[in-house]
């Protein structure tokens, strides 16, 4: 018998939502303080929850691994974050937003989740609007927008000439206020190590003080998950090297159902592979996409000469170039979504196009020169110039792409030492957001009682492939417009529960087996260290669960993973002690669930025997190499039960997507 109950309410998929939310049960403000919530992780997703239910009334204690709350993806993202406002009068609504995003999901979603999602849309812009998130503005004053990958519109909101990091500022000035108030209290500089259980329900966690190394034992009536993807099994990724799976692995491992693992996003836009002692990628934004035009060389040989450092871009006249996204995808062009932009970068590096000088010959052009030109043509004319110069639409065009992309391009320069307004971008697909994650229900309650997962931490309603900005756009709906409600409907029965002590028998098991743990690896002695484990993980995942993955290579992968879990656990060394600060310690408890996770992905990778947006199966495509979907065998979440650290062992159940309101097609972004 299945353990999956997603709680989709009945009714039109307009209505869901709002009827829903009318039926929850309350807790009464007078009531709220008596009640605890742990928010573990203090992204978007985390720190716009705990700064709801702080302003709600409740007690919350939020814990983050770094010295203060913030994101751990790129700062160099200029993040954007989509609402269906129809601002430009291009035809968008909540409708459109709603089915892009199944669309560019590869029809592997949860419709009612999406539709949620999209009405919310424009709410979470009206809340950072009213925190003081400084978008760009038009003229006329109303917010400016841009398309980014996989939709035809303009719904990406963005902070005026910043990073992704500007939209914390909104969250983070109302969760500082609660600490200030004194409704949260932040625990920074704190690791989840393992959840407690209590009669099946969720009732603390067990957290390591990452400056002394005390184990914490910390009680709750409800625990919400929002720590973020997983990307780091990779190794090379464009998350910060602290990220990591392991609180939402030790909910797994205490019984929540993790869910389609294998569907890993690679961002087309970030900076080449340079070198092997990298440990980070830097991802330059989607919104780039929006002015830059794609393409390699059309003739091999102008190929070589450029790696080989005797041709520079420039030289390459235009009939010589292949702007082969803008060949293959006339409707679309540099706006296909991500992993249609991503295999068709990888299709041209494998057959010998690539322009980057790296050990694989891996990288792509995103080149900006037209964009100058029409813009600096169109800023001439608003001047009165009718007949401008090459050289005035240059210096025109240049002023309008610093003032939209200023930021990026300097940061650029600074990486490359190429200055990106005078010569093309060099860029190449990288792994970054992961859509699979903990199965949670539509009230984003994982199958452990008052365990609540949201963000990337989730498995997401973005289904295969996630669009552009949409990552902050689910994180800020979870934490402001859907966690509070469905939170406080499950905690409307927890009002005679009373404290919870920490003295319980669980409280004492799980603290003791997290000592265990850490003095297993503490006294290990072996050879090797964690980052050597972590790379070798990191090349068996590129390499055979990475843009593309076949059979051969998946059961190669899941043998190996095996083999080098067994190694790890044998030959790791972590010097240093318990009692104190300790990185090595505090990654190799990462990497330790890394390893199980990179299997169970592999795992999930070779049963599913299709291709869906960001989980290309070689053996599924069509013939023109886009992806080969099988919506009679597997339309369905697969949701995988922990039995033990081998994946080979982990047990499948399929929670059927049933499309009510939607037709369900072949992608075609041509």
């Amino acid at each position: 018998m299945s353990k999956l109950n997603s709680r989709i309410p009945e009714g039109p998929i307009a209505d869901k939502w709002t009827n829903h939310k009318n039926h929850m049960k309350l807790v009464a403000p007078n009531n709220r303080p008596k009640i605890d919530v742990i928010v573990v992780g203090t992204g978007l997703a985390g720190a716009s929850a705990a700064a709801s239910l702080g302003e709600m009334g409740y007690n919350v204690k939020a814990f983050c691994f770094q010295d203060s709350p913030r994101r751990a993806h790129s700062i160099a993202a200029q993040g954007g974050i989509n609402a269906a406002k129809n601002y430009q009068n291009d035809g968008d609504s909540v409708y459109r937003l709603f089915y892009d995003t199944i669309k560019g999901g590869d029809y592997r979603a949860r419709e009612a989740n999406v539709h949620r999602l999209a009405e919310v849309s424009g709410n979470i812009i009206d809340q950072c609007v009213a925190q003081g998130v400084p978008f760009a503005r038009e003229y006329g004053g109303l917010l400016d927008n841009r398309s980014f990958g996989g939709t035809q519109v303009q719904r990406t909101f963005y902070a005026a000439g910043q990073t992704g990091q500007q939209l914390l500022l909104g969250a983070y000035s109302a969760l500082s206020r609660q600490i200030g108030l004194g409704r949260v209290k932040m625990y920074h500089r704190h690791e989840m190590m393992d959840l407690v259980k209590i009669d099946g329900k969720a009732r603390g966690i067990i957290a390591r003080n990452l400056v002394t190394g005390e184990i914490e034992r910390h009680s709750a009536h409800a625990v919400i998950i929002a720590s973020g993807g997983y990307g780091n099994v990779y190794f090379l990724s464009t998350n910060a090297m602290g990220s990591n799976v392991s609180a939402a692995w030790k909910v797994h491992k205490r019984g929540a159902l993790f869910a389609n693992p294998c569907y890993v996003q690679i961002h087309p836009t970030c900076v080449p592979v340079h070198g092997t002692n990298q440990s980070k990628l830097t991802l330059m934004s989607e919104s780039l996409r929006n002015s830059g035009r794609i393409w390699v060389p059309k003739k091999k040989e102008d190929a070589e000469a450029i790696r080989a450092g005797k041709l520079k871009p420039t030289q390459i006249a235009e009939e010589d170039r292949d702007y082969y996204l803008e060949r293959r995808y006339p409707a679309f062009g540099n706006l296909v979504p991500r992993d249609v932009a991503s295999r068709a970068a990888k299709e041209r590096c494998d057959a010998g196009y690539g322009i980057e000088a790296n050990d694989t010959n891996e990288g792509v052009y995103l080149d900006f020169a037209s964009e100058i030109k029409s813009k600096g043509k169109q800023a001439a004319y608003a001047l009165g110039d009718h007949n401008p110069t090459e050289e005035r639409m240059i210096e025109l065009g240049k002023k309008w792409i610093e003032e939209k992309y200023g930021n990026l391009f300097q940061m650029y320069q600074k990486i490359t030492d190429d200055n990106p307004y005078e010569t093309p971008m060099k860029i190449y697909p990288a792994v970054h957001y992961t859509m699979g994650g903990v199965w949670v229900d539509y009230n984003l309650q994982s199958t452990i009682e008052g365990c609540f997962v949201t963000g990337e931490a989730n498995f997401s309603d973005h289904g295969a492939n996630r669009l552009g900005a949409s990552a902050l756009m689910q994180g800020l709906a979870d934490g402001y417009f859907v966690v509070p409600y469905t939170v406080s409907d499950y905690l409307a029965n927890e009002i005679r529960t009373g404290k919870i002590s920490t003295d319980a028998p669980e409280f004492e098991a799980a603290e003791n087996e997290v000592k265990e743990s850490i003095q297993k690896f503490l006294n290990n002695n072996g050879s090797k260290s964690v980052d050597f484990f972590h790379k070798r993980l990191g090349l068996i995942m590129w390499n055979k669960v990475g843009m593309a993955r076949n059979e051969q290579g998946l059961k190669e992968a899941i043998e190996e993973i095996a083999e080098l879990r067994e190694e790890f656990y044998k030959d790791v060394y972590v010097p240093g002690n318990a009692d104190e600060m300790n990185p090595e310690l505090e990654k190799v408890m990462r990497v330790a669930d890394l390893l199980e996770l990179g299997q169970l992905m592999a795992v999930d990778a070779l049963h599913r025997k299709e291709s869906c947006g960001g989980h290309f199966r070689e053996e599924y495509q069509d013939a023109e190499g886009e992806t080969l979907r099988d919506d009679e065998n597997f339309k369905y979440v697969g949701a995988w039960e922990y039995n033990g650290g081998d994946a080979k062992n982990a047990t499948l159940h399929k929670e059927d997507l049933n499309y009510e309101f939607i037709k369900i097609a072949a992608r075609n972004y041509k």
